[in-house]
């Protein structure tokens, strides 16, 4: 029986509740999701690149095989065999690491969330690039830390700035590898630099590295995570590789970070699915993805070249942009004077969607920059969307 006329609720929120804020790239989507416009917005793989036939046939395999266990609730920091797989794909001579570091997450945000959960208390500093992921400022805006933001370059982030700001910061954030959203890469030198100041301030530094693979110009640098396993959180994950469906990364760090991270994991969803990770694990144990991902890489080198070469073709004088060595990110940096909000709202009237920088701010956005991803849009629809957008931009110019 329904209750009649109930008195309605006043809902007070907790104040982590108010501090919420809707991502500008989900909203993003929401309008992209129309087939009548071309998005350069999200950060999605190409489904061109997704191992159907072989996920299907694993699947197939774990159900068939082993499906009760696949079907049953598991172990907290996950499936032992992936977790292995993982450790030895991140070893190498002299810089060991432990399947008892690695912990399996329900992609790498619920990662973002933990080390925020476990490393964050209200007023703690937090470093981070500038600009940096909008994902992770979400992630950690909700325990309430003070963002201070790193100085960067066409070469990423300034190490050298560490060493004044960062004695009483909680953790450091940091993709080393095609950043989200810049596309840039740290050098040697500066990772180098970096993990010794960290080091020597005894700063956790986590290195989120969900691109690493997908270097389609040089040879791959070394990982943070080996140059000082006992002060580097190294986050990975299955999304770019495989496909982001699946929902499944991993948190790899010191055992006492680990099993802390564990205890808040068991307190937010007891574990990550276990059918998804046996999956996952019957797919690349054999070495599936030394055949799988240099395909990915032809193909977003490929339209990686594409939107350059557009981009130097269409776009006006005074207007930069990234030319990134892999990844699936260029940013691009207008005149001062301009405002990219409200050049999408333009652009969306011509049926092309990027993303507007200032959200990946933490302090003092800069309203002239926007992200492009060209991995998802096929090269003729590059270059007419670049030829879109040139013009728009030229408008503002004159």
């Amino acid at each position: 029986m329904k209750l009649e006329n109930p008195a309605p609720i006043d809902w007070k929120f907790a104040k982590r509740a108010l501090q919420l804020q809707s991502s500008a790239i989900r909203e993003i989507l929401k309008i992209t999701m129309r087939p009548d416009i071309t998005s350069f917005a999200g950060g999605l793989p190409s489904p061109e690149t997704f191992p159907v036939e072989r996920m299907q046939a694993a699947f197939d395999t774990v159900l068939s095989r082993n499906g009760k266990v696949a079907l049953q609730y598991g172990p907290t920091d996950g499936y032992a065999p992936l977790r292995e797989w993982v450790a030895n794909s991140l070893s190498i001579p002299g810089s060991q690491i432990s399947p008892d570091q690695v912990l399996m997450v329900s992609g790498s945000q619920q990662g973002l969330d933990l080390l925020g959960k476990v490393l964050i208390d209200e007023g703690s500093k937090v470093l981070v690039e500038t600009p940096s992921y909008l994902g992770a400022l979400q992630a950690f805006s909700v325990y309430g830390p003070e963002f201070v933001s790193l100085p960067t370059d066409e070469h990423g982030l300034q190490p050298e700035a560490v060493a004044g700001i960062g004695h009483d910061a909680s953790l450091l954030y940091a993709l080393p590898n095609f950043q989200n959203p810049t596309g840039r890469t740290l050098s040697l030198e500066r990772r180098t630099a970096l993990v010794a100041s960290c080091a020597q301030l005894g700063l956790p530094l986590i290195e989120d590295d969900p691109y690493g693979e997908l270097s389609y110009r040089s040879a791959r640098l070394p990982k943070m995570l080996n140059m000082n396993p006992d002060g580097v959180i190294y986050m990975g994950s299955f999304s770019k590789v495989l496909t982001p469906g699946i929902r499944l990364g991993y948190v790899v760090a010191p055992a006492p970070l680990t099993r802390k991270l564990e205890q808040a994991k068991q307190a937010t969803d007891l574990h990550t699915a276990q059918l998804t990770q046996m999956v996952v694990h019957e797919v690349i144990k054999d070495g599936f993805l030394e055949q799988h991902v240099p395909t990915i890489r032809a193909l977003y080198a490929n339209q990686c070249d594409v939107m350059l070469a557009a981009l130097t073709e269409f776009f006006p004088a005074g207007v930069e942009w990234t030319k990134p060595e892999g990844g699936m990110f260029i940013w691009v940096t207008l005149p001062a004077h301009m405002d990219s909000t409200a050049l999408l709202a333009e652009a969306i009237e011509h049926k092309i969607a990027f993303v507007p920088g200032a959200s990946f701010y933490a302090n003092a956005p800069q309203h002239n920059t926007f992200r492009l991803s060209f991995v998802t849009v096929p090269p003729e629809k590059i270059r007419a969307g670049m030829e879109v957008l040139g013009k728009l931009i030229a408008r503002h110019l004159t």
